[in-house]
Protein backbone atom coordinates (compact mmCIF):
# COMPACT_ATOMS: atom_id res chain seq x y z
CA UNK A 1 0.00 0.00 0.00
CA UNK A 2 1.09 3.34 -0.97
CA UNK A 3 0.86 6.73 0.77
CA UNK A 4 2.46 9.32 -1.78
CA UNK A 5 2.38 12.69 -2.97
CA UNK A 6 4.32 14.33 -5.46
CA UNK A 7 7.28 14.99 -3.18
CA UNK A 8 7.08 11.60 -2.23
CA UNK A 9 9.17 10.23 -5.24
CA UNK A 10 10.03 6.81 -3.93
CA UNK A 11 6.91 5.77 -2.78
CA UNK A 12 4.89 6.02 -5.65
CA UNK A 13 1.92 3.04 -6.26
CA UNK A 14 1.69 1.74 -9.85
CA UNK A 15 -1.52 4.43 -10.09
CA UNK A 16 0.45 7.59 -9.37
CA UNK A 17 2.90 6.46 -11.88
CA UNK A 18 0.18 5.76 -14.45
CA UNK A 19 -1.74 8.95 -13.74
CA UNK A 20 1.67 10.87 -13.79
CA UNK A 21 3.00 9.59 -17.39
CA UNK A 22 -0.39 9.36 -19.23
CA UNK A 23 -0.80 11.64 -22.44
CA UNK A 24 -4.06 12.63 -22.48
CA UNK A 25 -4.14 13.45 -25.86
CA UNK A 26 -8.22 13.39 -26.12
CA UNK A 27 -8.93 15.74 -23.45
CA UNK A 28 -5.99 18.15 -24.99
CA UNK A 29 -8.83 19.30 -27.52
CA UNK A 30 -11.62 20.75 -26.12
CA UNK A 31 -13.92 20.39 -28.66
CA UNK A 32 -13.30 16.23 -28.67
CA UNK A 33 -13.44 16.59 -24.60
CA UNK A 34 -17.08 17.84 -25.23
CA UNK A 35 -17.66 15.54 -27.83
CA UNK A 36 -16.78 12.63 -25.29
CA UNK A 37 -19.54 13.91 -22.57
CA UNK A 38 -22.18 14.29 -24.94
CA UNK A 39 -21.73 10.51 -25.85
CA UNK A 40 -21.86 9.96 -21.73
CA UNK A 41 -24.57 11.70 -20.95
CA UNK A 42 -26.30 10.18 -23.79
CA UNK A 43 -25.35 6.48 -22.40
CA UNK A 44 -25.92 7.81 -18.10
CA UNK A 45 -29.24 9.24 -19.34
CA UNK A 46 -30.69 6.33 -21.54
CA UNK A 47 -29.20 3.84 -19.00
CA UNK A 48 -31.07 5.48 -16.12
CA UNK A 49 -32.79 8.69 -16.59
CA UNK A 50 -32.27 12.59 -16.62
CA UNK A 51 -32.50 13.36 -13.18
CA UNK A 52 -29.28 13.38 -11.63
CA UNK A 53 -30.22 12.67 -8.23
CA UNK A 54 -31.37 9.27 -9.33
CA UNK A 55 -28.62 8.38 -11.74
CA UNK A 56 -25.22 8.09 -10.22
CA UNK A 57 -23.83 7.68 -13.53
CA UNK A 58 -25.06 10.89 -14.65
CA UNK A 59 -23.85 12.85 -11.57
CA UNK A 60 -20.46 11.82 -12.37
CA UNK A 61 -20.28 12.99 -16.06
CA UNK A 62 -22.01 16.33 -14.73
CA UNK A 63 -18.94 16.51 -12.59
CA UNK A 64 -16.30 15.89 -15.26
CA UNK A 65 -18.31 18.29 -17.65
CA UNK A 66 -17.94 21.01 -15.36
CA UNK A 67 -14.36 19.53 -14.81
CA UNK A 68 -13.30 20.34 -18.42
CA UNK A 69 -15.10 23.35 -18.31
CA UNK A 70 -18.32 22.41 -20.54
CA UNK A 71 -20.87 25.26 -20.53
CA UNK A 72 -23.94 24.91 -17.97
CA UNK A 73 -26.34 24.95 -20.89
CA UNK A 74 -24.81 22.67 -22.82
CA UNK A 75 -25.02 20.10 -20.69
CA UNK A 76 -28.59 20.48 -19.61
CA UNK A 77 -29.25 20.73 -23.74
CA UNK A 78 -27.80 17.27 -24.08
CA UNK A 79 -29.23 16.03 -21.47
CA UNK A 80 -32.69 17.26 -22.96
CA UNK A 81 -31.60 15.53 -26.17
CA UNK A 82 -30.70 12.52 -24.65
CA UNK A 83 -34.29 11.90 -23.17
CA UNK A 84 -35.80 12.05 -26.91
CA UNK A 85 -36.76 8.71 -28.19
CA UNK A 86 -34.92 9.50 -31.86
CA UNK A 87 -31.32 9.95 -29.94
CA UNK A 88 -29.48 6.89 -30.82
CA UNK A 89 -27.79 4.97 -28.35
CA UNK A 90 -24.05 4.46 -27.93
CA UNK A 91 -22.55 1.22 -27.16
CA UNK A 92 -19.41 0.79 -25.46
CA UNK A 93 -17.40 -1.90 -27.20
CA UNK A 94 -14.11 -2.83 -26.80
CA UNK A 95 -11.22 -3.88 -29.08
CA UNK A 96 -7.77 -5.23 -28.29
CA UNK A 97 -4.77 -5.85 -30.41
CA UNK A 98 -0.98 -5.61 -30.84
CA UNK A 99 0.89 -2.20 -31.95
CA UNK A 100 4.34 -3.10 -33.45
CA UNK A 101 6.89 -4.26 -31.33
CA UNK A 102 4.74 -6.48 -29.50
CA UNK A 103 2.71 -3.84 -27.55
CA UNK A 104 -0.91 -4.30 -26.33
CA UNK A 105 -3.59 -2.12 -27.22
CA UNK A 106 -6.93 -1.55 -25.68
CA UNK A 107 -9.34 0.62 -27.59
CA UNK A 108 -12.60 1.53 -25.35
CA UNK A 109 -15.16 3.01 -28.29
CA UNK A 110 -18.16 4.07 -28.10
CA UNK A 111 -20.64 4.10 -30.78
CA UNK A 112 -23.77 3.98 -32.89
CA UNK A 113 -22.86 2.09 -35.96
CA UNK A 114 -20.41 -1.00 -34.42
CA UNK A 115 -19.75 -1.89 -38.14
CA UNK A 116 -18.54 1.60 -38.84
CA UNK A 117 -16.44 1.03 -35.64
CA UNK A 118 -15.24 -2.64 -36.48
CA UNK A 119 -14.32 -1.50 -39.78
CA UNK A 120 -12.30 1.47 -38.94
CA UNK A 121 -10.41 0.32 -36.37
CA UNK A 122 -9.18 -2.97 -38.13
CA UNK A 123 -8.05 -0.34 -40.72
CA UNK A 124 -5.60 1.42 -38.57
CA UNK A 125 -4.48 -1.81 -37.29
CA UNK A 126 -3.22 -2.87 -41.10
CA UNK A 127 -2.28 0.53 -41.60
CA UNK A 128 0.24 0.76 -38.88
CA UNK A 129 1.68 -2.83 -38.84
CA UNK A 130 -0.31 -4.07 -36.02
CA UNK A 131 -2.54 -6.55 -35.33
CA UNK A 132 -6.22 -6.62 -34.62
CA UNK A 133 -6.88 -9.28 -31.56
CA UNK A 134 -9.23 -11.32 -30.16
CA UNK A 135 -11.77 -10.84 -27.17
CA UNK A 136 -9.48 -11.30 -24.28
CA UNK A 137 -6.59 -11.31 -25.98
CA UNK A 138 -4.83 -8.22 -24.28
CA UNK A 139 -7.43 -6.53 -21.63
CA UNK A 140 -6.12 -9.73 -18.93
CA UNK A 141 -2.71 -7.29 -18.98
CA UNK A 142 -4.46 -4.34 -17.71
CA UNK A 143 -6.19 -3.57 -14.38
CA UNK A 144 -9.49 -1.97 -14.88
CA UNK A 145 -9.84 1.35 -12.42
CA UNK A 146 -11.62 3.95 -11.23
CA UNK A 147 -10.76 7.15 -10.11
CA UNK A 148 -11.57 10.18 -8.49
CA UNK A 149 -10.62 13.49 -7.52
CA UNK A 150 -11.35 15.56 -4.75
CA UNK A 151 -10.27 18.95 -3.40
CA UNK A 152 -6.96 19.15 -1.39
CA UNK A 153 -9.00 21.72 1.70
CA UNK A 154 -6.24 19.91 4.08
CA UNK A 155 -7.12 16.71 4.07
CA UNK A 156 -4.47 13.87 4.58
CA UNK A 157 -4.04 11.76 1.78
CA UNK A 158 -2.37 8.97 4.22
CA UNK A 159 -5.53 9.23 6.51
CA UNK A 160 -7.99 9.45 3.89
CA UNK A 161 -6.70 6.16 2.17
CA UNK A 162 -6.33 4.17 5.48
CA UNK A 163 -10.34 5.64 5.92
CA UNK A 164 -11.30 4.67 2.64
CA UNK A 165 -9.72 1.15 2.76
CA UNK A 166 -13.23 -0.51 3.56
CA UNK A 167 -14.73 0.89 0.62
CA UNK A 168 -12.22 -0.29 -1.79
CA UNK A 169 -9.84 2.21 -2.15
CA UNK A 170 -6.68 0.90 -2.92
CA UNK A 171 -4.04 4.06 -3.36
CA UNK A 172 -4.54 7.88 -2.78
CA UNK A 173 -2.38 10.32 -3.50
CA UNK A 174 -1.91 14.31 -3.91
CA UNK A 175 -1.14 15.93 -6.83
CA UNK A 176 -1.25 19.67 -8.07
CA UNK A 177 -4.78 19.31 -8.83
CA UNK A 178 -6.12 17.65 -5.40
CA UNK A 179 -6.23 14.17 -4.41
CA UNK A 180 -6.66 11.36 -6.52
CA UNK A 181 -8.28 8.25 -5.22
CA UNK A 182 -7.73 4.73 -7.31
CA UNK A 183 -9.69 1.46 -6.71
CA UNK A 184 -11.04 -1.28 -8.62
CA UNK A 185 -13.97 -0.89 -11.09
CA UNK A 186 -16.65 -2.80 -9.03
CA UNK A 187 -16.01 -0.43 -6.20
CA UNK A 188 -17.05 3.21 -8.07
CA UNK A 189 -20.60 3.10 -6.78
CA UNK A 190 -19.82 2.22 -3.32
CA UNK A 191 -16.53 4.86 -3.17
CA UNK A 192 -19.06 7.56 -4.72
CA UNK A 193 -21.97 7.10 -2.62
CA UNK A 194 -19.16 7.09 0.61
CA UNK A 195 -17.73 10.70 -0.78
CA UNK A 196 -20.88 11.88 -0.98
CA UNK A 197 -22.05 11.10 2.61
CA UNK A 198 -18.85 13.00 4.29
CA UNK A 199 -20.44 15.74 1.95
CA UNK A 200 -16.40 15.90 -0.19
CA UNK A 201 -16.60 17.59 -3.38
CA UNK A 202 -15.91 15.53 -6.40
CA UNK A 203 -14.32 17.61 -8.95
CA UNK A 204 -14.35 14.40 -11.45
CA UNK A 205 -14.21 10.95 -11.68
CA UNK A 206 -14.16 8.12 -14.19
CA UNK A 207 -12.24 4.70 -14.88
CA UNK A 208 -8.61 3.71 -16.60
CA UNK A 209 -7.26 0.89 -17.21
CA UNK A 210 -3.51 0.30 -15.83
CA UNK A 211 -1.46 -1.64 -17.16
CA UNK A 212 0.73 -4.58 -15.22
CA UNK A 213 3.81 -4.41 -16.85
CA UNK A 214 5.12 -1.83 -19.49
CA UNK A 215 8.07 -2.92 -22.15
CA UNK A 216 10.59 -0.05 -22.67
CA UNK A 217 11.34 0.82 -26.47
CA UNK A 218 13.63 2.51 -28.35
CA UNK A 219 12.47 5.91 -29.97
CA UNK A 220 12.31 5.08 -33.42
CA UNK A 221 10.15 2.08 -31.80
CA UNK A 222 7.87 4.36 -29.97
CA UNK A 223 7.48 6.27 -32.79
CA UNK A 224 5.93 3.80 -34.69
CA UNK A 225 3.59 2.60 -31.52
CA UNK A 226 2.60 6.27 -31.29
CA UNK A 227 1.98 6.51 -35.01
CA UNK A 228 -1.13 3.53 -34.25
CA UNK A 229 -2.55 5.06 -31.09
CA UNK A 230 -2.77 8.83 -33.12
CA UNK A 231 -4.62 7.22 -35.67
CA UNK A 232 -7.08 5.57 -33.01
CA UNK A 233 -7.30 8.78 -31.65
CA UNK A 234 -8.18 10.67 -34.14
CA UNK A 235 -11.46 8.47 -34.18
CA UNK A 236 -14.55 9.78 -33.34
CA UNK A 237 -15.84 6.68 -31.93
CA UNK A 238 -12.72 5.76 -30.06
CA UNK A 239 -12.92 7.58 -26.37
CA UNK A 240 -9.55 5.86 -24.87
CA UNK A 241 -6.46 3.87 -26.24
CA UNK A 242 -4.24 2.18 -23.24
CA UNK A 243 -1.30 0.16 -24.14
CA UNK A 244 1.56 -0.99 -22.57
CA UNK A 245 4.61 1.10 -23.79
CA UNK A 246 6.66 2.64 -21.18
CA UNK A 247 6.11 6.19 -21.14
Amino acid sequence: MYFCSTKQQLEMGRAFEFRKGRKMKRWSAMAKAFTRIGKDIVMAVKEGGPNPDANSRLRAVIQNAKAANMPKDNVERAIKKATDKDTANYKEVLFEGYAPHGIALLIETATDNNNRTVANVRSYFNKCNGTMGTQGSVEFMFDHTCNFRIPKDGIDPEELELELIDFGAEEVFEDEDGILIYAPFGSFGTIQKELESRKLEILSSGFERIPQITKKLTEAEMADVEKLIEKMEEDDDVMNVYHTMEE
